[in-house]
């Protein structure tokens, strides 16, 4: 039996790569699209696939939402549409209050009004490791810890987390939540650290590194992240919260020294080259020092893990870019 499911965001990084994973998976499932095509989305990177529609528009018309969601009768939401850049959250934090609380919001409420009745209809929120604050040396992020955002971004996410939690718990909704690591791979808009470091060692341009370059991200591969989406989309207990991670620690340092040696290896260049363009910068305000995730519960509970190493994912990850 095919469903049609709507996947807010799949312009984006991540979405993109849901879009063609569930696509692939799920051939005979109709997939909607809903992005506003913002400046880190691309709709080239769904283009010509069946069954897949994009609808060019804002998760926080709640009319709209509704209408998409009565109309196609779609049964599964997956939301990701949100603003993630932390360095534009501190310099811009409106957009990020406006889109993450109050589109997250409006998402939640036309799913409620649209699925009165219909219990098995699911609504998949994906979240950020970031609400959970800064790690010391020692401990990952857990399930049950506290919340503790430190920037503009994480806060406006950690108030969507409780909007979909009282969502549940007050109306019934049938809802899930993960919270991932740092995302890396194919589709993901330069601004950020390895596409952006890729790019700049490509051009033979300075590549800034924040502060000391010892802050610690726990890396994880996006095909895992998507993996770990459709199973918590499928095999997921209502009201419960997934924490998703490749349990993979990486000091940027180093993650900067292993993209210079595979853009070198890739470009035919001298080993060392890239790594010249090192140029360490002001650190960002409130930088938290380390992320780790304790990915236990879904392992042990969904039956997923992070499949890709990180030497493997890195080097797909240089080879795309620099075909592009």
């Amino acid at each position: 039996m095919s469903d049609t499911i709507l996947i807010t965001g799949g312009a984006g990084f991540i979405g993109s790569n849901l879009v063609h994973r569930w696509h692939r998976n799920h051939p005979d499932d109709r997939i909607l699209v809903l992005d506003k095509l913002t400046y880190a989305a691309d709709p080239k990177q769904i283009e010509g696939l069946d069954r897949v529609e994009l609808v060019v528009g804002d998760i926080q018309n709640l009319e709209l939402a509704r209408h998409l969601i009565e109309k196609n009768r779609v049964t599964k939401v997956f939301h990701l549409a949100a603003e993630s850049h932390v360095d534009r959250s501190i310099t811009g934090p409106a957009e990020f209050i406006q889109t993450n609380l109050g589109g997250t919001f409006a998402m939640l409420e036309a799913s409620r009004q649209a699925w009165a009745g219909q219990p098995d209809c699911r609504f998949l929120h994906i979240s950020t490791d970031e609400v959970y604050g800064s790690l010391g040396d020692t401990g990952k992020f857990h399930e049950a810890m506290a919340y503790a955002p430190n920037s503009p971004y994480s806060a406006s996410k950690a108030g969507s987390d409780h909007l979909v939690r009282a969502y549940h718990h007050t109306y019934g909704l049938n809802v899930v939540t993960t919270n991932c690591s740092n995302n890396y791979g194919p589709r993901q808009h330069p601004e950020k650290l390895i596409p952006l470091a890729i790019t700049r060692m490509a051009k033979g341009e300075p590549i800034p590194i924040y502060g000391d370059g010892l802050n610690i991200r726990d890396w994880l591969y996006v095909e895992d992240h998507c993996a770990a989406l459709e199973t918590v989309m499928l095999k997921g207990v209502a009201g419960e919260t997934y924490c998703v991670g490749g349990d993979n620690e990486q000091t940027n340092l180093t993650l900067i020294d292993l993209l210079c040696d595979l853009v070198d290896q890739h470009l035919g260049r001298p080993q060392g080259t890239s790594r010249k363009l090192k140029t360490f910068v002001q650190d960002r305000a409130g930088h938290d020092r380390r992320y780790a995730i304790d990915a236990n519960k879904a392992r042990t509970e969904l039956g997923w893990k992070a499949e890709t190493s990180f030497a493997k994912g890195l080097r797909q990850t240089v080879v795309w870019y620099m075909n592009q």
